[in-house]
């Protein structure tokens, strides 16, 4: 086996910019995370809110963003890319005084956005330091690493990254309940013969935990089973029973002969809402030719709203804009709450 030879060197040994010229545009996407320690008191300082120069996490969630886009230029043999999305999310655990800062960047390029992912964690974390130094000098920067990375020639995903913690304190204006009421539950159900066999890696199933994040719910409950009818809708019914909120499922929608989780889902939901399984097809329009492949479907069981998403993680995400704007809505009139 040949050793590993460093990309950005050329014959002579002299550094240089790669050419990535003849790559193929594809989205692209990558998140990293960067670790803060410090006291308890200072980590309740943080998510108060209180400190001396005010409200840490927002400051540093901004700071993250804006750095992203400055990466191309910090990082000398790094590409300038045209981000299409950058955010920072952050999180204390106050007893044991740690900020977590998990950056995402995504771009339709020829290279990927690591280095704009790990620059927005390391400069994000880098602005609670300076947020908290003057209360506690004793702060620690202990990790900044790359999570997972998808759309190049090759995915990747760090050991452990797929599946997070329980849920920390959050930041102000995230609060959580100690314990998630059913009203602000998801409930997540991969689908794949294959990965319930254990053949890969489910990627599914953080992509769908991403979405409900951003939705503000908490994922109490998860599942993995394999392309079988009565499998799939035996899942379905006991987190409906459990009174989840919001179900989300990925995989076996297309048009294949073991793809029924349409079937076992329309045999679980009591009222569909064929419109958001048409936002799902719509969605994926610009992006794959196979749109109009996707039978997934979309409806109401008692109180538990359930939605058939692609199998694909990043088919996922392609989706995520158009769920984001009708799910809230969706799930606060389900609840019997009177939406602005």
């Amino acid at each position: 086996m040949s050793e590993p030879r460093l990309t950005h060197l050329g014959d002579d040994g002299a550094a240089r910019m790669i050419d990535v010229g003849e790559k193929p545009v594809t989205e692209r996407r990558a998140s990293a995370r960067a670790l803060v320690r410090m006291s308890a008191d200072s980590a309740r300082a943080v998510a108060r809110g209180d400190g001396p120069k005010g409200e840490v996490l927002g400051v540093a969630r901004l700071a993250g963003i804006a750095a992203a886009k400055q990466a191309g230029h910090l990082i000398p043999l790094a590409h300038p890319l045209e981000l299409t999305f950058v955010d920072v999310r952050a999180s204390v655990s106050q007893d044991s005084g740690v900020v977590e800062l998990v950056a995402e960047a995504r771009t339709r390029a020829r290279t990927g956005v690591e280095m704009e992912a790990m620059t927005a964690a390391a400069v994000a974390a880098l602005t609670v330091y300076d947020m908290v130094k003057g209360i506690e000098r004793g702060v620690e920067i202990s990790e900044v690493v790359l999570l997972e990375k998808s759309g190049g020639r090759h995915d990747y995903a760090r050991a452990g990254a797929a599946a997070p913690e329980p849920a920390r304190d959050a930041a102000p204006g995230r609060a959580r309940d100690a314990a998630p009421g059913p009203a602000r539950s998801a409930a997540l159900l991969t689908v794949s013969t294959s990965k319930a066999a254990g053949e890969g890696v489910d990627e599914g199933g953080p992509a769908l935990a991403r979405l409900a994040e951003r939705l503000g719910l908490d994922v109490v409950a998860r599942a993995l089973v394999a392309d079988d009818r009565g499998e799939i809708e035996a899942v379905l019914r006991e987190f409906v029973a459990e009174g989840r909120a919001l179900v989300l499922t990925t995989g076996g929608t297309g048009v294949g002969p073991s793809d029924v989780t349409p079937e076992a889902t329309s045999a679980v939901i009591e009222r569909p809402i064929p419109g958001l399984a048409e936002a799902v097809r719509a969605a994926s329009r610009p992006h794959t030719p196979h749109w109009a492949l996707s039978r997934g479907v979309a409806g109401v069981c008692g109180a538990t709203l359930i939605v058939n998403l692609p199998g694909s993680p990043r088919a996922i995400e392609q989706v995520e804009p158009a769920l984001l704007a009708a799910l809230p809505h969706a799930l606060a009139l389900i609840a019997g709450e009177r939406p602005h």
